[in-house]
């Protein structure tokens, strides 16, 4: 039996309403699993939460909403954060995409997660 795990893009407003939707998706109201990229990997790896067999699907319901909160401006917010406490030999990278980001180009967080999602399996993620 594969268990459907329903994220609710109407309440995702930004990133941290991302991981507060995903958490209690999968462990019920208030549910906590991380606040992170390296989380969210784990967590789609099974026993984190999710079945340790893989057999899950995420719903993730109303996604346009989600994709325009997590879209550029929401990106470079995040990417201020990381230039902030990232590697002195990151910088320049991360300075570079946080200017594309700026700019309304490159990925989005939107883009980062589906991209993560579809890593693990390219039948994990439902878009809906």
């Amino acid at each position: 039996m594969t268990t459907t795990y329903v994220i609710d893009g109407a309440r995702v407003h930004s990133l941290q309403d991302f991981w507060t939707a995903l958490g209690e998706a999968v462990n019920g109201p208030g549910g906590y699993f991380g606040r992170g990229l390296d989380s969210l990997t784990d967590c789609l790896r099974g026993g984190f939460g999710t079945p340790d067999d893989g057999s899950y699907v995420f719903e993730w319901r109303d996604h346009a909403a989600s994709r325009r909160a997590l879209g550029h401006p929401e990106t470079a917010r995040y990417l201020e954060g990381v230039l902030a406490r990232c590697h002195h030999t990151n910088r320049g990278r991360v300075a570079e995409e946080l200017a594309q980001a700026r700019a309304g180009r490159g990925p989005t967080l939107f883009d980062t997660l589906t991209g993560i999602f579809a890593d693990q399996a390219p039948d994990l993620l439902r878009l809906l």
